[in-house]
């Protein structure tokens, strides 16, 4: 039997129609790596390293990023002018892929179980890619914030292959108009009742959580101004570090210069609020690097 028609009944003996297919993305000097095998697909992680990082003789602080798409859809590409900027300042990022219901047919469950999964998958990877196991971020926007947020926050949840001797906690949350509040009158609640509220980040604060920065516009359709404002009042007064930015007049997505309503200006105000945000942390030296941005800004023009 060839490969082909291995492949063809395996699929058909798992009850699956047809295998995922996703794609091998172009990121720009990144090096990549399957991180995970689920679904029928291989989930890849793509790594942009800080200029003449030595794994060999540096432990680096890490952030890695999850897309947005509502658990539908998105591209893992999404948040890289922000890898590259983060990069840019000394750090090793990473662009994760997970499972999303238009390509694996899978649930909001399994975008979390991804997304513990690549964190953990970086933890156990850290003395080859000269990281610090102790100083991993995570990111994201909209779901992709959700799948960050619960990655710091939401205890469990893990996929039942992994090793989970391998914390997937990260240390500190970078999110942006994130839809964290999945209760009744949250986000996507119908799609979680049955995790609920296991999977909402909002619902599961606690003393023990990372600091956390959140962008949001007042318009955002998803997300209301007052859900944010009680998540950073709970995350303080717990004694969480937790920045809230409020960008009046601003739409869902409008940091992303990879979505159509993104604007440069805000692009570059939220960049320079994260690198203040993690520089008070620790995790950055010296001061911003505004010619950076300016240079990715003008890239992503072309």
């Amino acid at each position: 039997m060839n490969i082909s028609n291995v492949l063809i009944l395996a699929c058909a003996l798992s009850g699956t129609a047809a295998l995922a297919e996703t794609k091998l993305a172009a990121i720009e000097g990144a090096a990549v790596e399957v991180y995970k095998k689920a679904s029928h697909d291989d989930l890849r992680i793509y790594r942009i390293d800080p200029e003449g990082h030595d794994p060999k003789t540096s432990r680096r602080p890490a952030a890695v990023f999850f897309f947005g798409g509502g658990w539908n859809g998105g591209s893992v590409g999404q948040f890289e002018p922000h890898a590259n900027y983060l990069a840019g300042r000394g750090m090793v990022v990473f662009l994760a892929d997970y499972r999303v219901k238009s390509r694996q047919k899978t649930s909001p469950l399994m975008c979390v179980h991804d997304g513990k999964s690549a964190v953990r998958w970086v933890r156990k990877n850290a003395e080859r890619f000269g990281v610090d196991p102790n100083r991993i971020i995570a990111g994201g926007g909209s779901a992709g914030g959700h799948v960050a947020a619960t990655t710091g926050i939401c205890d469990g949840l893990e996929d039942p292959e992994d090793d989970t001797s391998i914390s997937s906690k990260s240390q500190a949350l970078l999110l942006f108009n994130p839809v964290y509040d999945n209760g009744p009158d949250g986000y996507g609640h119908s799609r979680v009742t049955k995790w609920f509220p296991a999977i909402s980040p909002a619902h599961n604060l606690t003393s023990d959580d990372p600091p956390t920065i959140v962008f949001l516009g007042s318009e955002d359709q998803l997300i209301p101004v007052s859900t944010a404002q009680k998540f950073r009042d709970t995350q303080e007064k717990l004694g969480i570090k937790s920045e809230l930015h409020i960008y009046e007049g601003e739409p869902h997505g409008f940091f992303n210069l990879r979505i159509g309503q993104g604007k440069k200006e805000h692009f570059i105000d939220t960049l320079l609020k994260t690198d203040a945000f993690l520089a008070e942390l620790g995790y950055l030296k010296g001061k911003a690097d505004r010619e950076l941005l300016k240079r990715i800004v003008e890239s992503e023009k072309k």
